[in-house]
């Protein structure tokens, strides 16, 4: 496996995120499908951890806005993904909420995800998602999935957090795969918490990328990435920066090249 740094940097600058944006129904094996035909070769996908620690992918914290979990599950059971074991998110449909032609979507593992991104030659960027309370174990348990699940690719996928303390339990665990430290604000102590937990990339809103900010980030040798770009001119302002990669939902604006 490929030792990733910011001098050896082996992933494209255009980022598909969730898969293919808001064109299917997120962090599913059809929006990779989606994205994958719009020519994209690198995804960003959300990975939380079942109640039986299985890493399976969601952005939320609950499952009510892309499953059909209160229905399936029954409206006592609790909306929080990470309450429930594998064997009955495996269950919910998590695609009618985004329209018909994708009922009956399953949530896909990250080993499915894993399976499908190394069969075709995809890149990948896991946002480790903890539920809240379980940041570190989250981050032990997903890079170790990783690990196992890319240990004969090339390229490993890159693991990005909000949470310093799931970076700090998936460098602990597998301090050989990448890390990124994601950021919605340029808070106190940023450049020193991405140092520590031994990153390799900032990843941060795009709005907060200046020439000060880059030149911060670059000179403590990160690369620097963006998210949600879905706006000419935002992805060129990022371009005229120097930025590294763009995450986008716009697979169909923008052409990867």
């Amino acid at each position: 496996m490929t030792l990733v740094s910011a001098d050896h940097w082996p992933y494209p600058r255009w980022v598909a995120h969730r898969g293919a944006g808001k064109l299917a129904p997120e962090n599913t094996l059809a929006s990779f499908r989606l994205g994958a035909a719009h020519g994209y070769r690198m995804f960003e996908c959300d990975v939380k951890l079942s109640a039986d620690e299985v890493p399976f992918l969601m952005h939320d914290a609950t499952l009510s806005r892309t499953t059909d979990a209160a229905q399936r599950l029954g409206s006592g059971a609790s909306a929080v993904g990470g309450d429930h074991p594998w064997s009955a998110l495996a269950q919910l449909d998590a695609g009618a909420w985004h329209s018909r032609a994708h009922a009956g979507e399953p949530l896909p593992t990250l080993a499915n995800i894993a399976h499908y991104c190394l069969a075709n030659g995809f890149l990948l960027n896991i946002e480790i998602k903890p539920t809240p309370g379980l940041e570190r174990r989250t981050g032990e348990v997903v890079a170790q999935h990783a690990a196992a699940l890319w240990a004969d690719a090339d390229v490993p996928p890159l693991l990005t957090s909000f949470e310093p303390d799931a970076l700090a339990g998936a460098r602990d665990t597998q301090p050989e795969l990448p890390r990124g430290l994601l950021l919605d604000t340029l808070w106190t102590g940023w450049l020193e918490t991405a140092l520590t937990r031994d990153c390799v990339a900032i990843v941060c809103n795009h709005a907060l990328w200046d020439a000060s900010s880059v030149r911060q980030a670059k000179s403590a040798g990160f690369r620097t990435l963006s998210y949600t770009v879905n706006d000419e001119w935002a992805a060129q302002r990022l371009l005229d920066l120097g930025t590294d990669a763009i995450i986008t939902d716009r697979v169909d604006l923008f052409v990867p090249a």
